[in-house]
C-alpha cells in the first residue's frame, strides 16, 4: 500500500468519524430539546383560564338554589339584600310572612313576579289558575349565611398582560416545510455517509489483501524498497550497538578489568569487518572524517578469489554501526590511498593501482561521481599518496605515483590535472625518476613538500618556483638514513606554544623509525648534501609500515609494524622503548595508522586481514603544559648526541625556538 493511498484512506476515515459524531450530537440535542419543551404556551393557557373563569362567573350569577350565594366572590364584601330576590314578599315585624296577593286585588301567579325580577328573560306571560290557599302562620328564623370564599388566580396573583406574538398560519406552514426539508437533508446526508463508509471498507479490504508471489517479488526488488530497508536497518543497528550500560549502578566502585594483551592504558573499542567486503582483502589506507568524529574510511585491495566483485573497495565505517559499513564504494582497480575532503564532508577521494583518481559522494551510489581518464595527462602508475592542501575557497588535491609524477587537481574537474611535476634525480643509475611511496606537506605549507621513495631516501620538492629554488625535486639535499623503501612520512603538527613543525618522522621496511629535521628553506644547498636523521628508533622486530605524530601531544607518536604490533612512544618519557606496546588482532601485519582529528584519543589501525581496529589510548592523549619545553630539551639532547657521533650536519644543530 503506497503512503499516499494510505494517507487518503486515513483522511476519509477521519472525515467519516467526524460526520458520524456530528450526526449523533444533532440527534442528542434534538432529544434534549423535546424533553425540555413545555406543554401549551403560556398565552394559550391564559386564554383557556379566562374562558373558564367567564363560564364559572356566569353560572354563579344565575344560581338561585336558595343558598343566597353572592355573585361576587371578593372577600369582605357584604351580601346583597334579599329583597331583590324575594320580590313580592314582605316580612312582618313579628316575623310572619304575609302574601301580597292577599292585599292586592289581582291574583297574579308567582311567575309574574319572577318575570318582573328578571327583565332580561323573554317569557310569555300567561294567566295561571290560582287555587285558594290556607292561611298558615309559620315562625321563620333568618340564619346567618355562611360566607363562601372562592380563591382563583385573580385573587392570588396580579395578572400581567404580555403581548404574545401572533403567529400566522402561513408562518406555521413555512416552519413545518423548513423542518421537513432539514429532516430530508439529514436523512440524505446519513445515507451518503453510510455509502461512503461501505466504499471505504471495500477499498481498505482491497488494499490489505494478500499479495501474490509475483507482486511480492516485484516490491522486494524495487529500488525504493531497498533504500528504505537499508536506511531504516542502519538506524536500528546504530541503536542496538549503543554500548551504554543502562543498568549501571553508580553506587558501586568501578573494577579494573583491563585486558593485559592490549596494553596497560590502551583499550580496544571495536573492530570493523564485513565478510562480504573484507574477505581476502587487505586495508591499504585509512582516514577519519573531518566533520563526523564517529566516521572513518578504509580502502581495500583486490580479492583474488572473487572474480565478479569489484577490484577495489572503499568502506565508510561508523562507530555506532559495527556489523556493516555505513557506505560502500566500488572501483575497477585496487584502491591504494584514500582521504576525506576536509572542506566537503560528503566527498571521498581515492588513488588506484591503475593511476586513476576517483571521487565518491556519500549522497550518491556505489560508483564514483568523477574520475580521471586513463591517459598520459595524469597518472599511469600506482598512486600511493595523496593530500588535500589549501583553504576552503582555494584548495587542491596533490597526488603522487611511483613513476615520479606529482599532479595537482581541482576537486570539481578531474578531466585533467591543473599542474604536473616530474620528479627526476640525476644521481640515479638506471632511471632518473623517483618512485614515490609517501608524501607530506608541513603545516601551513602548500608549496614545498617532502616525499619518501622506494630507494629509502627522502627528498624535498617544490610545486612552484620560489626564492632560491626551482619547481621540482631539490637535487642537492638528500635525506639518507633508511636501507629500504620508506613506508610512512609525517611532519609534526603545528600546535602548542613552541614550533616543532620542522621535525618529521619516517618509517621503513628496514625495521626502523627515524626522526629528522627539515633543512631551512631560506638556505638552499648549492651542492650535493646528505642529511642524516637526528635520532633512530630501532625497537621494531618487523617492517614498520606507518608512523604518525599525535595531533595534540607534542612528544607522542605511534607506529605499526608487520608483526601486528601497535606502539605508542613518548619522547619525554623514554626514547629507547615505547611506553605502550599492544598486539593487535590475530598477529597479522598492520598497514596503516591514523589518529582521530578531534582530540587524538582514538587510533584507527588498518590490518592486512581486512579488519579496521579502533583503539582508545585514554589519558595519554592529554598533554601537560610542560610537554613542549620538555620536548625542546629532548630534541636538543638528540642533536648533541648526534654531533658527538659526528653524524649530523651543522644545519641540524639549530635549537628549536619559540614562536
Amino acid at each position: 500500500m503506497s503512503d499516499k493511498r494510505r494517507a487518503e484512506i486515513e483522511a476519509k476515515r477521519a472525515k467519516l468519524a467526524e460526520l458520524r459524531k456530528a450526526r449523533a450530537d444533532r440527534q442528542r440535542a434534538e432529544t434534549e430539546r423535546r424533553q425540555a419543551e413545555p406543554g401549551p404556551s403560556s398565552g394559550a393557557r391564559r386564554d383557556v383560564d379566562d374562558l373558564v373563569n367567564q363560564l364559572v362567573g356566569s353560572r354563579s350569577g344565575l344560581d338561585t338554589g336558595g343558598d343566597l350565594t353572592p355573585s361576587s366572590s371578593l372577600p369582605n364584601t357584604p351580601p346583597r339584600s334579599s329583597t331583590n330576590l324575594l320580590h313580592g314578599l314582605t316580612v312582618s315585624p313579628s316575623g310572619r310572612v304575609s302574601r301580597q296577593s292577599d292585599v292586592g286585588s289581582d291574583k297574579v301567579s308567582m311567575g309574574t313576579t319572577m318575570v318582573g325580577m328578571m327583565e332580561h328573560v323573554d317569557r310569555v306571560l300567561t294567566p295561571r289558575f290560582i287555587p285558594d290557599l290556607i292561611d298558615v302562620e309559620q315562625e321563620l328564623f333568618e340564619l346567618p349565611q355562611r360566607e363562601r370564599v372562592i380563591y382563583n388566580k385573580e385573587v392570588q396573583t396580579t395578572a400581567i398582560e404580555t403581548e404574545t406574538p401572533q403567529i400566522s398560519e402561513n408562518e406555521i406552514r413555512q416552519q413545518i416545510m423548513r423542518e421537513r426539508e432539514l429532516e430530508a437533508e439529514r436523512i440524505a446526508q446519513d445515507k451518503e455517509l453510510e455509502e461512503e463508509s461501505v466504499q471505504l471498507e471495500k477499498e481498505i479490504e482491497e488494499e490489505i489483501r494478500e499479495l501474490t508471489e509475483e507482486e511480492r517479488s516485484h516490491i522486494l526488488s524495487a529500488p525504493e524498497f531497498l533504500d528504505f530497508v537499508e536506511q531504516s536497518s542502519k538506524i536500528v543497528q546504530r541503536a542496538l550497538n549503543d554500548g551504554y550500560d543502562y543498568i549501571r549502578d553508580y553506587t558501586i566502585g568501578t573494577e579494573a578489568n583491563g585486558d593485559d594483551s592490549e596494553g596497560k592504558r590502551v583499550k580496544r573499542i571495536c573492530a570493523f569487518y564485513d565478510e562480504r567486503y573484507g574477505k581476502n582483502r587487505s586495508i591499504t589506507d585509512i582516514d577519519w572524517s573531518p566533520k563526523y568524529p564517529e566516521l572513518s574510511v578504509a580502502s581495500y585491495n583486490k580479492n583474488p578469489a572473487a572474480l565478479n566483485e569489484p577490484d577495489g573497495i572503499v568502506a565508510v565505517w561508523n562507530l555506532h554501526l559495527l556489523d556493516r559499513p555505513e557506505f560502500v564504494f566500488h572501483s575497477q582497480s585496487d584502491v591504494l590511498s584514500v582521504t576525506f575532503s576536509p572542506f566537503h564532508s560528503n566527498l571521498v577521494f581515492g588513488g588506484t593501482y591503475s593511476g586513476q583518481i576517483l571521487l565518491w559522494d556519500t549522497r550518491s551510489k556505489h560508483l564514483p561521481v568523477l574520475k580521471t581518464p586513463l591517459s598520459a595527462a595524469g597518472h599511469t602508475h600506482p598512486v600511493y599518496a595523496m593530500q588535500m592542501v589549501g583553504t576552503q575557497n582555494a584548495h587542491n588535491l596533490i597526488t603522487s605515483s611511483t613513476d615520479g609524477t606529482v599532479c595537482s587537481w581541482l576537486v570539481d574537474m578531474l578531466a585533467q590535472p591543473q599542474e604536473t611535476l616530474e620528479l627526476i634525480h640525476a644521481g640515479h643509475n638506471k632511471t632518473g625518476e623517483v618512485a614515490i611511496t609517501t608524501l607530506d606537506f608541513p603545516d601551513n605549507e602548500t608549496t614545498t613538500f617532502w616525499v619518501g621513495t622506494e630507494e629509502g631516501n627522502v627528498y624535498q620538492a617544490n610545486r612552484y618556483d620560489r626564492a632560491g629554488a626551482k619547481a621540482g625535486l631539490n637535487q642537492y639535499d638528500i635525506y639518507k638514513g633508511h636501507a629500504g623503501p620508506v613506508m610512512g612520512l609525517h611532519f609534526h603538527p603545528l600546535v602548542g606554544p613552541i614550533d616543532f613543525s620542522d621535525l618529521f618522522l619516517t618509517a621503513s621496511v628496514d625495521w626502523t623509525v627515524k626522526l629528522w629535521r627539515a633543512k631551512s628553506l631560506a638556505k638552499p644547498s648549492t651542492a650535493a648534501h646528505a642529511i642524516s636523521p637526528i635520532y633512530s628508533f630501532d625497537e621494531a622486530d618487523d617492517y614498520v609500515y606507518d608512523v604518525k605524530w599525535h595531533p595534540a601531544h607534542p612528544a607522542l607518536f605511534g607506529t605499526v609494524d608487520g608483526s601486528g604490533r601497535f606502539d605508542v612512544w613518548n619522547l619525554n618519557t623514554d626514547t629507547e622503548v615505547p611506553i605502550v606496546s599492544t598486539n593487535v588482532g590475530s598477529g597479522r601485519a598492520i598497514n596503516k595508522l591514523q589518529w582521530d582529528r578531534k582530540d587524538g584519543r582514538r587510533a584507527a589501525l588498518g590490518g592486512s586481514d581486512g579488519k579496521l581496529y579502533v583503539y582508545d589510548i585514554g589519558d595519554m592523549a592529554l598533554p601537560r603544559e610542560s610537554e613542549w619545553t620538555d620536548l625542546q630539551k629532548t630534541v636538543a639532547g638528540f642533536i648533541g648526541g648526534a654531533q658527538a657521533n659526528g653524524v649530523v650536519d651543522g644545519d641540524a644543530t639549530r635549537i628549536v625556538a619559540g614562536r
